[in-house]
């Protein structure tokens, strides 16, 4: 078998732009793979055409080769936008084999540890501002069949927050866990915008709403600093999702720098290079819930990945969406108790509609976490529950 061409789509989804790439070959199977770079779209596109003239004439089964020729020979082997190429064009290679196998990805990682993934929802917040609006944003949640949420109720944060900005962040968590009662887990997402003493402040402050974690609390650059926020932080610390070279993994699990590890399956290179992260995290014995906030081919990426770890935690899902998200990929997932199964369909079990994406094009957005739309961003005409939300 041999890989006979490559076509990448994008898709506007009114917040940033799903990127997919697929590859062809000569004996009829496809495969493929998502490579969407929150608001580098255009870059991370680039990035998957360079990678096209490598990849023709190649045998798809040999993964890990054609994986480690194209770390190898980029020269510039690390970056978001690089290792997020790398990890669609593994994904992609992995789905053909899958499917020409018979079997699923994860029966290619090494089998499967666990039959089922709790999941925990994000962007169930989208279109709240007040207390009371997320307070029942959140019951909506809980009752479509979560017992997790996610959410960043750091407003405009910029480093520091006034004594304004806290009371508010404060208020909604009180809110919301007022709504839906002590037996769900609630997680606060800073996306890296406090300093250290501010973090620290803002952790001794929530810990009285019984929080599973608080996420990135500080910019990702400077492991030693969340180090300091973990040392006085009385909530568990969570991090990972905007580091992509391993080492960067391993430096904060030798300082102990977090309590939950978030590697991101695209962004930190694959399904492959994830596992190793995750098992290099179980020698710590710290788990793994990693970061899946974004299109449907990720959301099957990072579900292959998590059933074939031993220290999984809980699955991140987008818990509404726009209503086009359900027309650019055909699905077969199973949800029980705000749980997804373990997929059996071969390769990844999801198949792009690509005139679906023709419809929906790229526009530009910029990133919303510093001009208060954070909360509205993601919210289109129509927003719809996604096919993969838990049902009740």
């Amino acid at each position: 078998m041999k890989i006979t061409a490559q076509k990448v789509f994008v898709a506007n989804v009114s917040r940033t732009n799903f990127v997919f790439v697929k590859l062809y070959t000569d004996e009829g199977y496809e495969g493929v793979g998502e490579a969407t770079l929150e608001w580098k779209t255009k870059t991370v596109v680039s990035a998957l055409e360079e990678l096209e003239r490598v990849l023709i004439g190649r045998d798809p089964f040999a993964v890990d080769a054609i994986i480690e020729q194209l770390h190898r020979d980029s020269y510039w082997r690390t970056g978001a936008v690089f290792r997020t190429a790398l990890g669609a064009t593994e994904a992609a290679l992995l789905d053909i084999k899958g499917k020409a196998l018979g079997v699923p990805v994860f029966e290619l990682l090494g089998g499967k540890y666990r039959d089922r993934v709790q999941c925990y929802a994000n962007h169930w917040f989208f279109g709240a501002t007040t207390p009371d609006q997320y307070a029942e944003n959140a019951r909506k949640a809980v009752a479509m069949g979560y017992r997790a949420l996610k959410w960043d109720p750091f407003d405009v944060a910029d480093l520091e927050m006034d004594r304004k900005q806290r009371r508010q962040t404060i208020d909604i968590v009180a809110a919301v866990r007022d709504a839906v009662g002590p037996d769900v887990d609630l997680m606060l997402d800073v996306h890296g915008r406090l300093n250290v003493p501010t973090a620290i402040a803002m952790c001794r402050e929530l810990a009285p709403y019984d929080l599973r974690w608080i996420e990135e609390p500080t910019p990702p650059e400077s492991i030693d600093a969340l180090v300091d926020v973990r040392a006085h932080s009385p909530v568990p610390i969570a991090a990972g999702e905007r580091w992509f070279e391993p080492g960067k993994f391993l430096e904060a699990l030798n300082k102990k720098a977090i309590d939950i590890l978030q590697p991101d399956v695209s962004h930190a290179g694959g399904m492959g290079e994830t596992k190793r992260i995750s098992h290099m995290a179980h020698h710590h014995l710290i788990p793994v819930a990693p970061h899946n906030p974004v299109g449907p081919v990720m959301n099957a990426m990072t579900l292959h990945m998590s059933v074939a770890v031993p220290n999984f935690s809980i699955f991140e899902t987008v818990s509404v969406d726009v209503p086009w998200r359900k027309e650019l990929v055909n699905e077969t997932l199973q949800f029980e108790d705000g749980a997804i199964l373990a997929p059996t369909a071969p390769g990844l079990g999801v198949e792009l509609i690509e005139e679906a994406c023709a419809r929906y094009p790229y526009a530009p957005y910029n990133v919303p976490l510093f001009d208060g739309s954070m909360n509205t961003s993601g919210v289109a005409t129509g927003a719809a529950t996604l096919s993969n939300a838990p049902k009740t």
